[in-house]
C-alpha cells in the first residue's frame, strides 16, 4: 500500500513512521512529504532510506492513505487534493475537527460513524483524545452532566520549538516559543486567547468533547495549563453525573475500557505520572475519588503520552480502522 506521512520530519509525523512501523501497517512505497526546506531529505523507516517530497509529487503517486501532521493551513489547502484522488486523509490539526461533514475519531468510542465515504477524518485534540477516553463509558453509563477539567501539558504539545526552549533555559539559555520562560515556571496559557477569556485550546476540549461523546448538552469548562515537562500530559476532571453512580463500579467501567489502565493505590503511591506514561499507548488513570461537594460527583486523574495516543498513534489507529473494513485499496 502507498501511504503518505504530511509532515513526515516533525515531531508527530516522525512518531507516525514509528508507529506504523511498529504496528506492522502494510506499507509497500512511503510518501515521506515535508515543506521545501526538507526536500531532498532522508526519513528512515522498515529500514530503508525514503526521500522527503513535495505534496504535489506525493498526489501525483495516488497513494491509499495520506496521514498529516503539517498545521492547519496545510491540511486546508492540501487534504482535499488528497482526498479528491481517492485517498482517505487523517488529519491532526484543528482545521477539520469541527466541520460537521468530517468524523472526528476516537476510534475506542466512535469508530462505528466511519463510513467508505469519509475520505477526510479527523484527528482529536491530545488533550481531548485522553479526557475522553476513561469519560466515555462513564457517560454511557450514568450520563455526564458536567466537566471541570484543568490540565497540566507537555512542552512536546508546542512541537520541536517546545522542547528546545525548555532545554536551553535548562542550559542557561533561552527561547522564543512561549511569551514567558518555561523552565521553573508554569504558563496558563495554551494557543491563543479569545475575546471571553478563554483560550483556543481550552474550547477545543469543549467543542470535541461535544462532538465525540455526541452530547452537546454536556457542561465543560476547561483551563489549560503549559507546564515543563516533556513526558506527556497530565489532567484533573472533575465530573458530575446525571445518575448516581457506584465507585467501585465507575473504576471497573473505565479499567474495561480499551486503551485506558487504571493505576490508583495512593496507600502505595501508585497513581499515573508523565514521566512513566511516556513512549506508551494507553491513558492512565488514578486519584479515582468522589466527590463530596456535589451530588453525582466524581474525580479523576489520568495521563497520557501526548505524542503517541495524543496524536500519532490515534491516526494510525484511525487507519488500521479504515483497513479492517476493507476501504484502503
Amino acid at each position: 500500500m502507498i501511504v503518505a506521512v504530511v509532515g513526515a520530519t516533525g515531531l508527530v509525523g516522525s512518531k507516525m513512521l514509528e508507529v506504523l512501523q511498529e504496528r506492522n501497517f502494510p506499507v509497500t512505497e512511503l510518501l515521506p512529504v515535508a515543506s521545501a526546506r526538507s526536500w531532498g531529505k532522508k526519513v528512515r523507516f522498515q529500514g530503508k532510506e525514503w526521500t522527503v517530497m513535495s505534496a504535489d509529487e506525493a498526489i501525483a503517486r495516488r497513494p491509499a492513505l495520506a496521514l498529516f501532521s503539517a498545521g492547519g493551513a496545510t491540511s486546508a489547502e492540501l487534504a482535499p487534493r488528497f482526498a479528491e484522488t481517492g485517498c482517505y486523509v487523517v488529519d491532526n490539526s484543528s482545521f477539520w475537527r469541527m466541520d460537521p461533514s468530517v468524523p472526528l475519531v476516537v476510534p475506542e468510542i466512535n469508530a462505528d460513524i466511519l463510513t467508505a465515504d469519509d475520505h477526510i477524518i479527523a484527528n482529536p485534540n491530545c488533550s481531548t483524545i485522553q479526557m475522553v477516553l476513561p469519560l466515555a463509558p462513564l457517560h454511557r453509563k450514568y450520563c455526564i452532566k458536567r466537566i471541570v477539567v484543568s490540565t497540566y501539558q507537555s512542552v512536546t504539545g508546542a512541537g520541536q520549538r517546545g522542547i528546545e526552549q525548555l532545554e536551553a533555559e535548562r542550559a542557561g539559555g533561552s527561547g522564543t516559543k512561549f511569551p514567558h520562560p518555561i523552565d521553573m515556571n508554569v504558563l496558563p496559557h495554551i494557543d491563543s486567547f479569545l475575546p471571553d477569556g478563554y483560550t483556543k485550546e481550552e474550547m477545543k476540549m469543549v467543542n470535541e468533547t461535544h462532538k465525540i461523546l455526541r452530547d452537546p448538552l454536556i457542561a465543560i469548562s476547561a483551563t489549560t495549563v503549559r507546564v515543563p515537562v516533556e513526558g506527556g500530559h497530565s489532567e484533573s476532571v472533575n465530573v458530575e453525573f446525571c445518575k448516581p453512580y457506584d465507585l467501585c463500579e465507575a473504576r471497573q467501567l473505565m479499567a474495561d475500557m480499551p486503551g485506558v489502565v487504571v493505576q490508583d493505590d495512593p496507600s502505595n503511591n501508585v497513581y499515573p505520572m508523565p514521566l512513566y506514561a511516556w513512549g506508551k499507548d494507553d491513558v492512565f488513570v488514578g486519584r479515582i475519588r468522589r466527590d463530596p461537594s456535589v451530588e453525582s460527583g466524581l474525580n479523576l486523574w489520568c495521563v497520557s503520552d501526548n505524542i503517541r495516543k495524543g496524536a500519532a498513534t490515534n491516526a494510525v489507529q484511525i487507519a488500521q480502522v479504515l483497513l479492517a473494513s476493507g476501504w484502503l485499496g
